[in-house]
């Protein structure tokens, strides 16, 4: 079984869903396939869900952490504003629907919103999954490379010299933070790489 099966199943199991959540695998399969996505595709759901496997003993709630993986960007329109909001909300609407009870669902919708990336997590949880989200940053330098490259097609309506503009002010934005990431698993293993990349690119 691979991991994107695996992860998918363990979790499903673990939030107390119903059912085996077939149908609902493929539509998220199949909206991580779109063809608008060139970073946010199923590469990078994948890099998360390893990411996290690696780190799943950190987390509190360690399934509805993994649901909110798969969750996070499950909704991506490339001129859209609220995709965050409306991926948080199809989750919560998902697991309520597979039976999920309120409280849990509702602790995935706060997780999805986390990763909007517009304040510092506050919980364990939000700090792992931010992390995870955030660890491309902290590639190596070619996978990196190959990530701005991804952003830069899935922004290719936007003029150059406005997404270099942009782009840049976000990346700043990282830079800016005391520390790019929250937990001591993530921060000792790819700090000074982010923070090199980062630089090498907003120079």
């Amino acid at each position: 079984m691979d991991l994107l099966s695996r992860s998918w199943q363990r979790a499903w199991t673990g939030i107390g869903a119903v059912g085996e959540g077939n149908a609902l695998f493929a539509r998220l399969m199949a909206a991580y396939a779109e063809p608008q996505r060139h970073y946010h595709t199923q590469q990078h759901l994948g890099e998360c869900l390893s990411a996290f496997d690696a780190a799943r003993a950190l987390a509190e709630r360690p399934d509805e952490v993994e649901v909110a993986l798969w969750f996070h960007d499950a909704i991506y329109d490339i001129k859209g504003h609220d995709n965050e909001q409306r991926s948080a909300d199809l989750a919560r609407t998902a697991l309520v629907d597979a039976g999920v009870v309120a409280d849990i669902a509702d602790r995935v919708h706060a997780l999805v919103m986390a990763t909007r990336h517009t304040a510092v997590p506050a919980g364990r949880d939000e700090q792992l999954l931010v992390d995870v989200d955030l660890s491309i940053l902290g590639a190596e330098r070619a996978r990196f490379d190959e990530y701005e490259q991804q952003i830069r097609k899935e922004y290719a309506y936007v003029p150059g010299f406005l997404f270099r503009r942009k782009r840049r002010e976000i990346l700043k934005g990282f830079l800016d933070r005391p520390a790019i990431y929250c937990t001591p698993h993530f921060h000792d293993a790819l700090e000074a790489r982010a923070r090199n990349n980062l630089h090498r690119v907003t120079a």
